[in-house]
């Protein structure tokens, strides 16, 4: 049964631990981070730097499937002021998932999944939202794109109210390559648009199921919206043309649970 909380949760002390944990700085404590398969969400890195230990951060990452960025000096400075020597490393506070594993172990548990996927949802807190009502809801994972999305940092965590610790993310290079994935896994691919005509209401959620989220401003990318099955859209009957992304997520998430529980 869906679990309504009436106060916060208090994660406070989780949080304190994580937000002194964000990153690390230094070309040997980035390597070594790497080496110990550290969970990393981007590495940073001086455009103008070079030399061999670089190098041999650079073949890490590449080889772990870390995401790098080169960057001015500046955007490090404003990251931490200490002696980073042209190297910071975001430190995500949980571990991704394998796609692919999951997919395998949801139908080994018997499950009919539900899942998110973000096309593009770039705000810490809209992300962190929808992993709470995600969880709450019963979902089994969400998905994320590498480039273009809100990660999994210790904003997202607090505005999930610790929902990230507890829902598996998968983070992706192609959304457009994984929905054929999940296609061949059997989901049906559920896109949110208010291009449709077709009502939330109407879509049949009890099949596994992945719902498609896009950007707070553009919403879903037209290669996305292109691949997926059925587009739902929710009525908006004010003057406003259209819902917070977090909100319209949670809409039809609930559709879901109380058509499966209609079973």
């Amino acid at each position: 049964m869906p679990r309504f909380y009436s106060k916060p949760i208090n994660i406070n002390s989780n949080l304190e631990k994580l937000e002194k944990s964000d990153y690390i700085f230094g070309i040997r404590p980035v390597l070594e981070a790497l080496e110990a398969s550290k969970s990393i969400d981007k590495i940073l890195i001086k455009r103008e730097i070079n030399g061999d230990l670089i190098k041999e951060v650079l073949a890490k990452a590449r080889e772990l499937d870390v995401p790098m960025q080169r960057v001015p000096n500046e955007k490090l400075n404003r990251i931490t002021m200490k002696n980073h020597q042209g190297v910071i490393a975001i430190v995500c506070p949980v571990r991704y998932h394998n796609l692919d594993n999951l997919l395998v172990s949801l139908y080994e548990e018997g499950k009919t999944p539900l899942g998110i996927i973000l096309d593009g949802v770039t705000d810490a807190r809209n992300f962190g939202a929808i992993a709470r009502s995600a969880e709450c809801a019963g979902a089994d994972f969400i998905i994320i794109p590498e480039k273009g999305s809100a990660s999994v940092t210790s904003d997202s965590v607090r505005s999930s109210a610790g929902a990230l610790f507890h829902i598996p993310v998968c983070r992706e290079k192609d959304l457009v390559h994984t929905i054929g994935r999940l296609h061949e896994n059997g989901y049906k691919v559920v896109g949110a648009s208010e291009k449709s005509s077709e009502n939330y209401t109407e879509i049949d959620y009890k099949v596994p199921v992945a719902i498609v989220m896009g950007a707070e401003d553009t919403g879903l990318s037209p290669e996305v919206l292109r691949r997926c099955d059925q587009l739902a859209a929710i009525p908006i009957l004010g003057k406003v043309g259209s819902l917070n992304v977090s909100v319209a997520c949670g809409v039809i998430l609930y559709e879901a649970v109380r058509q499966r529980r209609v079973l």
